[in-house]
């Protein structure tokens, strides 16, 4: 069986979701680069693999399977200087050095400097317009720039830098070769600036740590640091803007709810981030050793992928789980991972998804769908998951 699998429309899950969590929880999945992988479905079963210490990102073994198309078998394939940054006490040494200056008071102090970006990108629509290219993904990347002390003219080439890192059947071996150089020679570039004249910005206080007596983030980790928030900031959040607010106007008497009830955005946010039948590819682990999972038993050397988006559907995990309930509570999704993988940026990724919904609401409370949900296009060819274009009109 090929995966990913074709869903009917862009906003619906596809039908093997169901079926696979019912019948076969760990099933035998044929990549893009024609490797096998077993694909994790239920939610019980992908949450305990992300907290389990045996699922490892040793996805550069030799029995490891390949996932795109592209001779380095994707992103997730990169034998880099990341390497360190994802695995073992490297990654608690990494994670306890972003902590001290990726916090949560920091992403809430960028709240008004969001909605102020927010508002200007809707100044700038006129209807009928595409979401997706006017205002989903400019802001993200507005934010994630800014962040990081980053001159925004650089946004059309970091989107291109974004989707080559997350190939899985988009772009050729030789353009993915020529990205990967161009965005890490700019970030390195980028770096060293931030380190000869610090602004106040996360990357100039990261830098900081390197030059620091009691620094141990290296040059290379920092400059792969910078090159990840960039993709995760960008990419992942500007296609989730786009996602929700489509899955909000597909059934608009959801859209006019929030409209009413400005209290329910949070918890709509939150409820969007589940029910997404297209997050993305998934997160691929390597086995380190055997592992019983259930009645399963998944042998050491094995890839295992774990569909986030099924596992966010699932009956057992979630009452009416195939309905989008706005004020859902609790919510404990899996969108941003869980236990010690668990997506660094989930805060400044809420705090956008929160403030694009109420400036949205607020200034387009009119807003619907300009063409039939059914006909809305996914994007395709890469590991995360979003629409073409988001025709809308008020």
């Amino acid at each position: 069986m090929d995966y990913p699998f074709a869903p009917p429309t862009a906003l619906e899950p596809p039908a093997e979701w169901e079926r696979l969590r019912a019948e076969c929880p760990v099933w035998r999945v044929r990549m893009a680069s024609g490797d096998e992988a077993l694909l994790l479905t239920r939610y019980e079963d992908v949450r305990a693999m992300l907290a389990d210490p045996r699922f490892t990102h040793h996805l550069t073994r030799p029995d490891a399977a390949k996932l795109a198309d592209s001779e380095t078998g994707g992103v997730f394939n990169d034998p880099g200087a990341a390497g360190d940054m994802t695995r073992g006490e490297g990654h608690r040494r990494w994670r306890r050095m972003m902590s001290r200056s990726f916090t949560a008071k920091r992403v809430n102090e960028m709240r008004p400097r969001i909605e102020e970006l927010a508002h200007g990108l809707v100044d700038d629509m006129v209807p009928p317009a595409d979401l997706t290219a006017s205002f989903g993904f400019p802001l993200p990347v507005f934010v994630i720039c800014e962040l990081l002390g980053v001159p925004p003219e650089y946004r059309d080439r970091f989107s291109h830098w974004s989707d080559a890192m997350l190939n899985l059947t988009r772009y050729r071996q030789d353009e993915l070769d020529t990205a990967a150089r161009e965005f890490h020679e700019f970030m390195a570039a980028h770096v060293q600036a931030k380190r000869e004249k610090p602004g106040d910005d996360l990357l100039s206080e990261l830098a900081v740590i390197v030059d620091s007596q009691d620094g141990r983030m290296s040059e290379a980790e920092l400059v792969m640091t910078a090159q990840g928030l960039l993709v995760a900031g960008h990419e992942t959040t500007a296609n989730m803007i786009g996602k929700m607010v489509a899955m909000l106007l597909a059934d608009r008497s959801r859209w006019e709810r929030l409209v009413v009830d400005r209290g329910l955005i949070g918890s709509a946010v939150e409820e969007a981030l589940r029910f997404d039948a297209n997050p993305n590819f998934g997160i691929p682990r390597y086995v380190s050793e055997q592992v019983a999972l259930g009645d399963e038993t998944i042998p050491a050397g094995s890839t295992v992928i774990t569909n986030i988006g099924s596992a966010n559907r699932d009956a057992c995990a979630f009452a009416d789980a195939a309905d989008m309930v706005l004020d859902r509570r609790p919510n404990p999704h899996l969108a941003f991972g869980a236990g010690p993988h668990s997506c660094l940026g989930q805060a400044l990724a809420r705090v956008e998804l929160q403030t694009a919904l109420a400036v949205l609401l607020d200034r387009l409370p009119t807003l619907e769908l300009a063409v039939p949900a059914a006909g809305l296009r996914r994007r395709e060819g890469l590991v995360v998951g979003g629409l073409e274009e988001l025709p809308v009109r008020w």
